[in-house]
């Protein structure tokens, strides 16, 4: 079989070489190995594989790429700069720098053509999964017999440390049991760590393990320069279609170097010297910084012209299809072009009364995604093996499977995704980074610190992801302190761009649940009780937006009462004790600091007026509260197994107690001033 590569493509691969090594070292930071070891695998893959459009990064059916490790990044940034997107010569020589479209890792949000962010390790191959599900699923929701409407690979580069982390064995293990067909992953096993050598700490048979899982397994055993048989192996990969592909290249990191096979190379620049000798080697003018042959640019050039061509041919038969599909064209259009949630879907949401009966906020949760998700079909995700305590799943949902399967195919919007917490929020990034989406994954509230890697990339990168998290406190009982959540939204609440809800009622979890799904460049977690709870006189949708509101009122009030979640109802018992003893409390419900911080001043200072004292109560960590409260009433300690009513007295949070504590509050600012809580104003 003759060799689909010429003179050109050589030079091309050692450009990125270069190239690679030029931008670490006029960052002096970097990761200049992997990006030499890689460089054959992103040539072949964006040059002979890969369809997509430079001058439109964001074309709906372009194949995917991530580079899971995210260090790695000079490889991806050059080899974008090649194929024409809009990163200049200019920019790989700003790399690292403060608001460059470089940045020392892959950012989403920064640079065109990148799909996810990256660099904690793992969370790119797991992202990768995400991606291929929601091929798969728009693929049964949107192709017909006569047209193709999605139809793409999605391809990712990783190494030897993604494949260590736990979060990438979960997905892969998902994956295999998906037949993600369309996934297909080159495994950079160039044996360097940072302390060393692998044989260190990872000597197991990766392919075995992949295939374990049910994955497609090659080996391209001289992956710095037989580019025949790396090219072959994708081409084999993708002829198969029940099953991900893992691909291991053997590689030698930073190919070329003085120092290429060793650790040394991993995360430092080469030194001028080595560069020289590095392009002298491959016939470069050492000379010659940021060089690149025209000749190399033109066969770039050829591929991404070839990618502008198949988006037009998409754009045209996406013309006929809206001819003979207008139904579903419409709803492709609203979600991809338009990108708008459903008419009117607010509707939907249920408004609940004082007379209503007491219903655990994980049910009246239950109760809205079964109101709201058969008429959103964006909407999709599921529970780590939870189901049945999360209440997440809806009638008519359906199973996301392999069509293989009895129980479902590709256009179910429910994922099971096993114990597998860490990889359900990385799978969610996935799922939401491709468009069209809005993913929740469910779990115990506790339980996202399983996830907080990933979790904390939603926001990073500005995605609408959904953690639906129930079991919310110490109310969740006997269980105990392995699964009461303490300092967990502390946690989440110190971490940027994510919206905590945590609803005391009906009408709060539906406003909840219509935040959430308004944010759409920032995740949320709604937070859940296992415990009934009452519905509350003075609470509505509508206020509950705000993020906190004057629950009840009182003329002149001498304290005010702060509280989130299952502990609103206790303060408002807490304030009527309070009452009989003369002392007036206004009760302020805040189901979201986030939001409520978003607020006008002049609202805010409505709410909690300078000069009065301030409560806050909430059964967990005070140490989010001390930004609003004089005296924050909570759990600074783990929690413990016990009755439900039980706990709540032990700890502290009973209305009689509070009340104890309140007095005690404002006795003591009857002859002191009450500070000015600076920081909310």
């Amino acid at each position: 079989m003759p060799s689909v590569f010429s003179a050109t493509d050589i030079e091309a691969v050692n450009t990125i070489r270069c190239l690679a090594a030029d931008t670490v070292q006029g960052a002096n930071s970097g990761h200049p190995g992997a990006p030499m070891g890689c460089a054959p695998m992103a040539h072949i893959l964006y040059s002979k594989f890969m369809n997509g459009n430079p001058k439109n990064p964001d074309w709906i059916n372009r194949d995917r790429f991530v580079l899971s490790n995210g260090h790695a990044c000079a490889l991806q940034y050059v080899t974008l700069h090649l194929m024409g997107y809009d990163i200049t010569m200019d920019d790989l020589k700003k790399f690292r720098q403060l608001h460059s479209k470089t940045p020392g890792h892959p950012e989403r949000m920064e640079t065109p053509g990148i799909e996810i962010t990256t660099g904690p390790l793992g969370q790119g191959i797991a992202n990768a999964v995400g991606l291929a599900m929601a091929e798969k699923h728009l693929a049964a929701t949107f192709n017909t017999n006569d047209f193709k409407v999605i139809d793409n690979t999605v391809y990712c580069i990783t190494g030897d440390g993604c494949l260590q982390e736990g979060v990438a064995s979960e997905a892969s293990s998902l994956a295999g049991h998906m037949k993600l067909g369309n996934l297909i992953v080159l495994y950079d096993a160039n044996k360097i760590q940072i302390d060393g050598s692998t044989d260190l700490a990872f000597t197991e048979d990766v392919l075995a393990r992949y295939e374990s899982y049910g994955w497609h397994t090659l080996t391209v055993e001289n992956g710095d320069s037989d580019f025949d048989s790396l090219y072959k192996a994708i081409a084999d990969a993708k002829l198969v279609t029940d099953k991900p592909s893992l691909i291991k290249v053997n590689t030698t990191i930073g190919f070329g170097s003085a120092k290429q096979g060793t650790e040394k190379v991993h995360g430092a620049p080469l030194g001028d010297a080595d560069i020289a000798n590095v392009k002298t080697l491959f016939n470069f003018d050492p000379s010659l910084k940021y060089h690149v042959g025209q000749n190399v640019y033109d066969l770039y050039k050829i591929t991404a012209d070839a990618g502008a061509q198949k988006e037009a041919e998409w754009n045209q038969m996406m013309l006929k299809y809206q001819q003979v599909h207008p139904d579903l064209y419409s709803e492709f259009d609203r979600r991809f072009n338009k990108k708008e949630l459903p008419t009117d879907w607010v509707k939907n949401l249920p408004t609940f009364s004082p007379s209503d009966a007491p219903v655990a906020t994980r049910k009246l949760s239950e109760g809205i995604i079964n109101a709201i998700a058969p008429n959103m079909p964006e909407f999709l995700g599921g529970s780590a093996d939870l189901t049945g305590s999360n209440l997440t799943y809806w009638k008519t949902a359906g199973e996301f499977q392999h069509p293989s399967y009895d129980f479902g195919d590709y256009s179910g919007r429910y994922i099971r995704y096993g114990v597998r917490e860490h990889a359900m929020a990385a799978i969610s990034n996935g799922l939401a980074a491709y468009g069209g989406l809005v993913p929740f994954a469910s779990t115990f509230l506790n339980f996202i610190s399983y996830a907080v890697g990933a979790s904390r990339l939603s926001a990073l990168q500005q995605l609408q992801v959904i953690y639906i998290m129930t079991h919310d406190s110490i109310g969740l009982g006997e269980d105990g302190p392995t699964h009461q959540p303490i300092e967990t939204l502390a946690m989440l609440r110190a971490t940027p761009n994510t919206v905590v809800l945590r609803p005391a009622d009906g009408n709060e979890t539906s406003a909840s649940y219509l935040s959430a799904l308004s944010y759409r460049d920032r995740p949320s977690v709604i937070c859940l009780t296992r415990q009934n709870l009452p519905q509350l006189q003075g609470s509505s949708i509508e206020s509950a937006l705000k993020g906190g509101y004057v629950l009840q009122d009182v003329p002149n009030p001498d304290l005010i009462l702060i509280a989130t979640g299952s502990e609103v109802s206790i303060c408002v018992d807490t304030a009527k004790l309070l009452s009989s003893e003369g002392i007036n409390c206004r009760v302020v419900s805040m189901p979201s600091s986030e939001i409520f911080d978003e607020q006008p001043e002049e609202y805010r200072k409505q709410v909690l007026p300078n000069g009065i004292p301030r409560i806050s109560v909430e059964a967990m960590s005070t140490s989010p509260w001390y930004k609003y409260a004089h005296h924050p009433i909570g759990i600074d300690t783990f929690g413990a197994s016990g009755k439900i009513d039980d706990l709540y007295n032990y700890f502290g949070l009973t209305p009689s107690k509070i009340a104890e504590k309140a007095k005690s509050v404002v006795q003591f600012y009857k002859t002191n001033p009450v500070p000015v809580i600076e920081k909310l104003w």
